[in-house]
């Protein structure tokens, strides 16, 4: 389904009604009960070299934009598109969902501080939910599937050796559908879409779907939450 820029809003006001729109924050934030608590890797890469870098997807990038900002040892997360050409990755045409495009975050992590299997284990959990297929929560199509786009051979094997890990031990309902593959190529999101989360947190969408994200990394990976984001306002966003 086409999102316009605007199109989440309208959504969520449709949903919630304007009474809930207005008293929103006197409601408790939904969605904590969301969060699936699940073991680590069982194998974790080795702490490499200088920063390392994997694209995550997993529904609207405001969201998982936001959770990783927020996630101790990350250097920068940036909303962008992942999984199709250069030459058609802007919000217009990736909103149509024929492009190949997914909503995407291109994470960027010091190993010293925080492991790629910390990542792979707070996006599954927290992040969004990896068991939706072609969608999350209230946005639908392809663009919004959940997918890792590995930089690495050792990524690769790793994400996969941990969604095998997950799918056995059943800590799901419903089996992931998370897509493993090479990241060919990662494009920044126009400007309004970086730190979305942090600049419009009255903003019924990311209230009701986006902030119990935030929530829930606190409490359930309270050692590695960061309580001041890491925002792309505060850095140069690089292709």
């Amino acid at each position: 389904m086409r999102r316009s820029p605007f199109s989440r809003l309208t959504l969520c006001a449709a949903a919630l009604g304007a009474l809930a729109i207005v008293t929103f924050h006197a409601m408790p934030l939904r969605a904590a009960e969301d969060a699936v608590v699940i073991p680590p890797p069982a194998a974790d890469l080795p702490p490499a070299d200088g920063i390392q870098t994997v694209v995550l997807s997993g529904g609207c990038f405001w969201g998982v934009q936001g959770v990783f900002q927020h996630t101790a040892g990350v250097t920068s997360a940036v909303s962008g598109y992942a999984g199709g050409d250069k030459g058609t990755a802007s919000y217009e045409q990736v909103s149509t969902g024929t492009t190949g495009h997914a909503e995407s975050v291109q994470v960027k992590y010091d190993p010293q501080k925080i492991s790629y299997g910390k990542i792979l284990q707070i996006f599954f959990s927290v992040a969004h939910d990896p068991t939706q297929l072609n969608r999350q929560g209230p946005d639908s199509g392809t663009q919004y599937r959940s997918a890792i786009f590995t930089t690495s051979d050792a990524q690769k094997k790793a994400a996969e050796a941990y969604v095998a890990q997950l799918n056995a031990a059943k800590v799901y309902r419903k089996p992931i559908v998370t897509k493993v593959g090479s990241l060919e190529g990662f494009f920044p999101a126009e400007g309004y879409h970086q730190d979305y989360l942090t600049l419009h947190p009255n903003q019924p969408y990311i209230a009701y779907n986006d902030l119990p994200k935030i929530e829930n990394l606190r409490k359930i990976f309270a050692e590695n939450y960061l309580e001041k984001p890491t925002l792309v306002g505060d850095a140069k966003v690089t292709n």
